[in-house]
């Protein structure tokens, strides 16, 4: 795993075309801001598990790219999408 200190503002690079932006920090909590092209999934760790059970329990090995109704995206939002949540 690769540990990082960035501050307010500061962003990241992942492979070319996604950025990850610290947009707040607030005591034991982050924002992060992520800008990604719309043919990549971005999930939350337990909403990914959760997927990942359903489609295991239907028959599937992974979530595929059309995010189920309890995932947090849709295929119209825009490419800056933030997380919310306690850092972890």
């Amino acid at each position: 795993m690769l540990y990082l200190t960035r501050k307010i503002g500061d962003s990241i690079i992942i492979n070319d075309d996604i950025e990850v932006t610290v947009v707040d920090v607030r005591g034991k909590s982050i924002k992060l801001g992520l800008t990604f092209p719309e043919d990549v999934s971005v999930y939350r760790h337990e909403v990914y598990e959760r997927i990942k059970a359903e489609k295991a329990a239907e028959g599937a090995d992974t979530p595929n790219d059309t995010p189920p109704e309890t995932a947090d995206a849709t295929p119209d939002a825009p490419a800056a999408k933030p997380i919310d949540g306690p850092a972890e």
